[in-house]
């Protein structure tokens, strides 16, 4: 496994982290003991980056990472956020000292390397939330500050208040509206970019080749990307995709995760899974070199104009980049 450094100024994390949403069963049925093994992997792998959030599964995410990091704590750069959900108020500064308790106590510690506001609170100043997070840090509950999905205003009256080390924004193939003016922000003000859904919620792995291939209860089915027409059309770039990685004796998956680590070194990608023979595939990743011309190609297959849909519905998207 490779390392980068997180912002200018944060810990050094793998090139490849873990996406812990899927412990608490968004993607369908999750084991916890295959979930628990899946960060043990990941430690051995040397992917000590560990992402959940205390909306998971309410709190069911966290309460399994903590179990998989007791015995390996210090090993570990830990990751969670406040803040999501979609609930007005949360940004208040009343609530995030006790978000953030409730969290340490399911994580089973006493700091978070790294605490994010997983969205904006449109009901209150940025520079009130992130005035209350710099107070955990000051108490050393927290290490690092973090935002995700916030836009580029935003993101400096917050770095203003107290340095931001880390946006998280989805990014992918399918997702490149950072490259317009988020990414030149926070290299402007050299905070590093945590790529989620890097894999396009699964979309860019190549299993779902059909409409069919998705449960019928998949939440995934309300995305405007996976719907009819848009799906067969994305369908058909991925199986472009899957052309150029054969070529490279990958699979597609890995093709696009190893795309998405060649846009920077300040961009870390943190591929989601709750299954270990997942996680091996996504750590090899980081490992594959592709060439100028190899970019170049699939940029082309996978430009922006040709993925059919938006990533999230309309509620969805009126909380993203705000």
């Amino acid at each position: 496994m490779q390392y980068r450094r997180l912002g200018n100024e944060g810990p050094t994390v793998s090139s490849v982290g873990l996406g812990a949403m899927s412990f608490a069963g968004v993607y369908g049925d999750a084991e916890d003991a295959e979930s628990v093994a899946t960060v043990s992997r990941a430690l051995e792998l040397g992917i000590i980056f560990i992402d959940t959030a205390n909306i998971y599964g309410s709190g069911h995410s966290e309460a399994v990472v903590g179990r998989a990091i007791a015995d390996r704590r210090a090993d570990v750069v830990l990751a969670t956020k406040f803040g999501g959900g979609g609930g007005s108020g949360l940004g208040k500064r009343d609530k995030v000292r006790p978000a953030l308790e409730e969290s340490l106590a399911r994580l089973g510690t006493d700091y978070v390397d790294l605490y994010y506001l997983h969205r904006v609170d449109p009901s209150t100043p940025i520079e009130e939330t992130v005035g209350a997070m710099a107070e955990l840090v000051s108490a050393g509950l927290v290490r690092y500050l973090g935002l995700s999905e916030a836009a580029p205003e935003t993101i400096r009256r917050a770095h203003a208040t107290h340095p931001i080390t880390a946006l998280q924004t989805e990014y992918s193939l399918f997702s490149r509206e950072p490259e317009d003016a988020i990414l030149r922000t926070t290299r402007e003000l050299g905070i590093g970019f945590v790529a989620y859904s890097p894999l396009g919620r699964g979309m860019l792995t190549g299993q779902f080749q059909r409409l069919e291939d998705l449960p019928a209860d998949d939440w995934r089915r309300s995305v405007p990307r996976w719907q009819e027409a848009n799906f067969e059309s994305n369908a058909r770039i991925v199986a472009s995709l899957e052309e150029i990685a054969r070529r490279h004796d990958i699979t597609a998956a890995q093709l696009a995760l190893a795309w998405v680590l060649h846009q920077g070194d300040d961009i870390v990608p943190i591929p989601g899974t709750r299954r270990r023979v997942n996680l091996e595939a996504n750590a090899a990743a980081a490992d594959v070199s592709l060439t100028a011309e190899d970019l170049a190609e699939i940029k082309e297959v996978a430009s922006p104009d040709r993925v059919a849909g938006a990533r999230g519905a309309d509620a969805y998207m009126a909380r993203v980049n705000a």
